[in-house]
């Protein structure tokens, strides 16, 4: 990509009959936002002028029906399909589930191909889009089977930022799933994406406990004790910085988060629910570990208010803006491996001489 070219944003739509439309063009309805980036959505001409017209929102669109015809300082759309589609807003259904598939795989492959450079997705919803090409259970374990790497979900708001060492899975299933490779594998991947895509040098980071008040020495659970203290043990070897096992119950309220660049928690919940607490509304989930960037907001469909004008755009919006400082972040990062790289070799050809 040339410097002078902008950051070409690819956007999914989510269920049709949620507020995923509504957002995205609440989000370009001030121009100014094309000054940051080139969006591109990928959906229908129906579907948008349907919902325009539901939710009395003039934002522009420049349809186009193919990817090299993208134009700059337009809200691209790409025409992913023609059909009619019969749409009732506020109720999620197969229709709604299939389109916003439709959305996600081609706004996916776009991104594979470099024909976007990163994508945001707004929210499905997990159940109706179920089907052959889709089991799973959220974009991240989807985006996880299409892209290269190895998927970490952290939610992100300034300088605070959530991993989670089991993503969406049931809470039953959270203790048998805990073990020293796994913990290993997502704090390396959050180590990473804090040095490559958030361009911290020397990355702090918390690991909370599994059980309350960390097993209290065994008496509320061992797997504190047995799993996650020896392994953070073993990873301190290396030099990271990485601290734990902390308690969940009091690490947010006591400000104790303040002191760290990133903290895992254990489950969706124990780092979700006082992250929502403390960013709702301004938060982005930021799938870290894959070669291409996601973003997404912090929430859901929102039915209950789909196609009244009442959606806050504000994640969304916050969404595109840190998909592009983590593009630019990682791309910095790559320019700079490469030129320290390239004087490295020089500086061996010259001692070889």
């Amino acid at each position: 990509m040339k410097k002078k070219d902008k950051i070409k944003v690819g956007i999914s739509v989510g269920d049709l009959n949620g507020i995923g439309i509504e957002i995205v063009l609440k989000s370009f309805e001030d121009n100014r936002m094309l000054d940051f980036c080139t969006p591109v959505v990928f959906a229908s001409s129906k579907v948008i002028s349907y919902h325009k017209k539901a939710l009395h929102v003039n934002t522009g669109i420049h349809g186009i029906d193919s990817l090299k015809k993208i134009v700059p300082q337009k809200l691209n759309l790409l025409n992913v399909w023609k059909e009619m589609i019969d749409l009732d807003l506020g109720n999620p259904s197969e229709i709604s589930g299939k389109y916003a598939l439709q959305s996600l795989e081609h706004a996916t492959e776009a991104l594979q191909k470099g024909d976007v450079d990163i994508l945001v997705t707004a929210p499905i919803d997990k159940n109706n889009i179920q089907s052959e090409s889709f089991a799973f259970n959220g974009h991240t374990e989807f985006l996880e089977s299409k892209l290269k790497g190895e998927a970490l979900m952290i939610l992100c708001s300034g300088s605070l930022r959530v991993g989670l060492i089991t993503g969406h899975i049931p809470v039953s299933k959270v203790s048998e799933a805990i073990n020293a490779d796994l913990i290993k594998k997502k704090v390396d991947i959050m180590y990473t994406s804090l040095v490559e895509d958030f361009a911290i040098s020397k990355p702090r980071i918390a690991v909370l406990g599994l059980n309350p008040h960390c097993g209290d020495q065994g008496v509320i659970g061992t797997e504190d004790d047995e799993i996650v203290r020896p392994t953070i043990a073993e990873i301190q070897k290396s030099g990271r910085l990485v601290y734990g096992p902390y308690a969940a119950d009091s690490f947010f309220g006591s400000g104790n988060y303040n002191s760290f660049d990133g903290v895992l928690a254990m489950y969706h919940d124990q780092g979700l629910a006082p992250f929502k607490t403390l960013a709702f509304g301004k938060g982005v989930n930021f799938t870290a570990g894959l070669d291409g960037i996601r973003t997404s907001p912090d929430h859901g469909t929102a039915f209950e208010i789909a196609g009244k004008s009442k959606a806050d755009f504000s994640s969304f919006k916050e969404a595109i803006f840190m998909g592009i400082n983590l593009f630019k972040a990682r791309e910095t990062y790559k320019n700079l491996s490469e030129n320290k790289l390239e004087i490295q070799k020089e500086k061996k050809k010259q001692y070889s001489k």
